[in-house]
């Protein structure tokens, strides 16, 4: 007699899983994979991420967590799952529960760009959403700008007043469906709805068959319109058009900064720029940065967008709404952010037809609310290899989570000033806030103070530490010293930005880092930049630092770059300058002179070693932005001239850690003298810098007996000096580290704050 095959072994397994798992169709995933493999039990959202019980046969119980993490739905990131075995139950079906509450931790998902599936519906007319601007799944969609608690369900998000109709409450409800349980799920029967207004709120466009489609009109005949997005509003208008794009920048007071530029798709971006490889991923991936990339000399745009700049900012269409302007329009459109100078982007109604009402002649409005405001980011590409390297991290990349190599107790970070970021943490997880601007004005201090409050809610956050810049009167270091109950921690500047490339790649230290930046507040008192310290997350060392040299005007040497020319020349000839030719034009004889004697006699020019500020003066001794109306311009005008290899260079000297860069300014002041192309001088200038950074930090490498190396700082945005100074060091046998999830400017030095504040603080 044959014997029977033993009876499967019946088991119960209870398993959390952690990561971005809300918002992004896990649980439908889940429930599908359970039918799929005949077991039962449940799932739940709960503040942590999902809970879920599972149960039947032995093997397809392993066979289901094996799957969890390698079949997860495009928007999942599964960190981690925990699992215990429990008691069998004999539960035979499965079931999506309803989500429990409790203190959060759970991770919310990033605004994601619309997915093919909801494009195919979008523009096929026999589709019931056909045209509908707030099409989405569980796969694409608004997701961190809407949210407004955890767990991620309808009623914390700003969908929470639209009701489904029977249509979308059947689709959410049925397993099958690419909109099971999708949060902001709507058609237009019961959705959101666009309109377009003049800024009397009176209906514009009613001829058009929408009001996406009266708005391209508009926009076709020369108008500025103001487009409510995912986080905030734009400003719109054709990017060929010469007067409309001259009125916007009129209107908007942006004198000369770019503009970015949306494009339909791939094959538009491609007849403006030359697009890398590298570049056109970035462009239609799920983020959808605003991506620099280098413009074609014939590139059909006004000369308005992009003065004197060899880039353009490019991005695709990431929402509905867009995707119907930009095929509409027919045309690449400037879309640049919905505010005026240096204010916070506008993103309630009311406030946005306030503060635009003299900006734009209409506004394509629609009835989601936005919770968080939220910028669009900015990427390029630069190093060697060449790979993404994050300018403004915000839409698209914010909430995600940033590990820390060190535990960290509840932990807020306060950041710097321009380019503001804040930084919430616990244990070895950090999330650094959406891009904030400048903390010069109460706009942008409020939107600082109503992030750090939500992040602080949303990832169940109350910080016992809070972290900040040691400059006195930054907005943020106030902030942080009016915390009550809290430990307060400071961070030099350049340190943080130390830290904060060591820790995104896990990193401690020691290392040597050449943090090259405009200014920060160093531990002497005066104004640092141009840095090589050795050090990691729990101290550092100022080993070197460019030569000091006066700031005349103090802060108007910022907006004045010619001051830095004539404080550098000073410096290097011994004696008070005359006016070169290249500045002839553009300064006075008499203020020449002044600011020369300024800076001679130390009047009101404090010492600063500050990289940014070097460029500033080279620039200007070009000729470049002798006054600058945007923080970086000149350096972004002398990266933007600098062809060839910069063959011909007059090195810096350096002498105990210090670069000294005199001899290399007389050198180019005399290639200029001499009729030397303001490109050749400009390349050499970057051959000069790139390759004293080289010495500088193989020399401190070896005095320190180190072989790992850090460049950070806003200069290092300048992917020549990246990619030159990386491969002189490569010649080396020294490991280099560069920012990757973060900006190397001052967007990141929140994290680096907290990165310095877990270490000062940690009880492991």
């Amino acid at each position: 007699m044959t014997a029977s095959p033993p009876a499967a072994t019946r088991r119960r397994v209870r398993a959390r899983v952690e990561g971005v798992v809300q918002g992004v169709g896990f649980r439908p995933f889940v429930f599908r994979l359970a039918g799929v493999l005949g077991l039962g039990g449940y799932v739940l959202n709960d503040a942590r991420g999902v809970l879920l019980e599972i149960e039947g046969d032995d093997d397809a119980v392993e066979r289901f967590l094996d799957r969890l993490s390698t079949e997860a739905p495009p928007l999942a990131t599964v960190e981690r799952v925990l699992r215990e075995e429990i008691a069998v139950a004999g539960e035979r079906d499965f079931a999506i529960v309803r989500s429990a509450g409790g203190a959060p931790a759970a991770l919310v998902s990033p605004d994601s760009a619309t997915c093919a599936e909801c494009l195919r519906e979008l523009f096929d007319p026999s589709d019931r959403r056909f045209r509908y601007p707030f099409i989405n799944c569980t796969n694409c969609g608004p997701r961190f700008t809407i949210v407004r608690g955890v767990p991620y369900d309808r009623l914390l998000t700003t969908m929470a007043g639209f009701v489904m109709c029977a249509r979308c409450r059947s689709e959410y409800d049925d397993h099958d469906d690419r909109r099971f349980h999708a949060q902001p799920n709507g058609c237009p029967d019961c959705g959101p709805r666009a309109s377009l207004t003049d800024a009397a709120g009176t209906p514009a466009g009613p001829s058009a068959r929408d009001a996406v489609e009266a708005a391209a009109v508009a926009i076709n005949r020369g108008a500025v319109v103001a487009v409510k997005g995912v986080g905030g509003f734009h400003l719109a208008c054709r990017a060929d058009d010469e007067e409309a794009v001259s009125v916007l920048r009129s209107r908007k007071h942006r004198e000369e900064k770019p503009f970015a530029l949306m494009v339909r798709d791939l094959e538009s971006a491609r007849a403006l720029a030359e697009l890398s490889p590298e570049e056109a991923v970035l462009l239609v991936s799920r983020v959808r940065p605003i991506v620099l990339s280098r413009r074609l000399r014939d590139a059909p745009v006004a000369s308005g967008v992009a003065p004197r700049s060899r880039t353009l900012g490019l991005m695709l269409p990431y929402s509905p709404l867009h995707h119907l302007l930009a095929a509409d329009a027919g045309a690449a459109l400037v879309m640049t952010s919905g505010n005026v100078s240096d204010e916070p982007i506008a993103y309630r109604d009311a406030d946005a037809i306030e503060r635009l009402a003299g900006v734009a002649d209409l506004f394509l409005m629609h009835d989601r609310p936005i919770h968080t405001r939220t910028d669009d980011s900015v990427v390029r590409v630069a190093g060697r290899p060449a790979r993404p390297v994050v300018l403004r991290r915000s839409r698209g990349y914010v909430p995600g989570s940033i590990a820390l190599p060190v535990d960290s107790r509840p932990l807020l970070a306060c950041g710097a000033e321009l380019k503001s970021t804040f930084c919430v943490a616990r244990e070895r997880r950090a999330w650094v806030g959406h891009h904030i601007g400048d903390l010069k004005n109460y706009e942008t201090l409020e939107s600082f103070r109503e992030g750090i409050a939500h992040f602080e809610r949303l990832f169940s956050v109350t910080p016992e530490v809070v972290a900040h810049d040691l400059h006195p009167d930054y907005l943020s270091t106030a902030y942080a010293l009016e915390r009550d109950g809290v430990r307060t921690v400071g961070v030099q500047h350049h340190h943080a930005h130390l830290a904060a490339c060591l820790a995104e790649h896990g990193e401690h230290g020691p290392a040597v880092g050449a943090i090259f930046d405009g200014s920060g507040y160093g531990t002497d008192g005066t104004v640092w930049g141009g840095e090589l310290l050795f050090g990691g997350l729990g101290g550092f060392e100022r080993a070197g630092h460019l030569r000091p040299v006066p700031l005349p005007g103090g802060d108007r040497a910022v907006r004045e770059p010619w001051r830095m020319a004539c404080a550098w020349l000073g410096e290097a000839l011994g004696h008070e300058p005359g006016l070169p030719p290249s500045l002839g034009g553009s300064v006075d004889q008499a203020q020449w002179m002044a600011v020369a004697r300024l800076s001679r006699a130390g009047t009101l020019s404090p010492g600063t070693t500050s990289a940014g500020r070097l460029f500033d003066a080279v620039a200007a001794l070009c000729g470049l932005s002798p006054r600058a109306t945007y923080e970086g311009q000149a350096a972004m005008e002398l990266e933007a001239l600098a062809l060839g290899d910069g063959s011909g260079y007059h090195p810096f000297g350096l002498e105990s850690g210090t670069l000294d860069p005199r001899e290399t300014i007389l050198a180019l002041a005399r290639d200029l003298a001499a009729g030397t192309p303001v490109s050749v001088v400009a390349a050499r200038f970057h051959a000069a810098l790139a390759d004293a950074t080289v010495r500088a930090c193989s020399e401190i490498a070896e005095q320190y007996g180190v072989d790992l190396i850090v460049l950070s700082g806003g200069v290092f945005q300048n992917a020549r000096l990246l990619e030159q100074t990386m491969e002189g060091l490569a010649r080396t046998r020294l490991r280099v580290l560069t920012p990757v999830l973060l900006p190397p400017n001052d967007g990141g030095i929140s994290y680096g704050q907290a990165a310095v504040a877990a270490a000062s603080t940690s009880t492991g």
